[in-house]
């Protein structure tokens, strides 16, 4: 239990906490900007246009080609400070982020949507629906089935690479541990194992649920 000590020290878990929140916030917001960007990039793929198509398959093999680090490094880095923009660090994370998690869901959306037969949609329109009740009603909710165990699981992806903001400065809960060793380095050497065991199990904590919703989706509806 040596080094244990330096997690009764004041102010060591509500700075870890702090951290986390941190964490959970550049995740949340780019799950959430990341849906929007998703659906649109998997639905501009379905279209029968071929400008489009390759626009939309340049962006999607750019963002895959290149390291997430090497992307945050140049939106923070790079674009911000050509064009002048005023992107502090956290704000390069959620933009590089929903970048990335826009494109991956993108390609979950085409494939979701290019998954379901032909046939329904010539049945939709014998039925005498519309393309958007045929979309809404019919084409949509059989997508959903086959997208969300994916997507769930995309979301805890973005959530543990959000480690890398702490690269750009980000005082996240990797940071705060950091921070947290740096200060105690010579009181409690042996500390480290115990700081960074504490925030592996904060991101357990918060991406475990979320693998279960995934794996539970993926076999109910498996079996529908």
């Amino acid at each position: 239990m040596q080094g244990a000590e330096i997690l009764l020290q004041p102010g060591v878990f509500p700075r870890l906490l702090q951290g986390l929140w941190v964490t959970v916030w550049i995740a949340g917001v780019s799950v959430g900007l990341s849906i929007p960007v998703g659906l649109l990039t998997g639905w501009l793929m379905t279209l029968n246009n071929r400008v489009v198509k390759v626009i939309m398959r340049v962006y999607l093999d750019f963002i895959r080609i290149m390291p997430q680090l090497a992307l945050l490094f140049l939106a923070y880095y790079g674009f911000a400070r050509w064009f002048d923009w005023n992107l502090d660090a956290t704000g390069a994370c959620v933009l590089v982020f929903v970048l990335w998690g826009g494109a991956e869901l993108g390609d979950l959306v085409r494939g979701a949507l290019v998954s379901i037969p032909e046939v329904q949609f010539e049945s939709s329109y014998v039925l005498g629906l519309n393309a958007w009740q045929t979309f809404s009603r019919v084409i949509l909710p059989q997508a959903l089935r086959r997208l969300l165990p994916a997507s769930v699981n995309l979301a805890t992806r973005i959530v543990k690479t959000t480690s890398l903001a702490v690269l750009l400065g980000v005082v996240e809960v990797i940071k705060v541990g950091q921070q947290i060793i740096d200060a105690n380095r010579f009181q409690y050497p042996s500390g480290t194992l115990w700081i960074y065991g504490v925030i592996f199990f904060m991101y357990f904590i918060v991406c475990w649920p979320l693998s279960i919703v995934a794996r539970r989706l993926e076999k109910r509806w498996a079996n529908d």
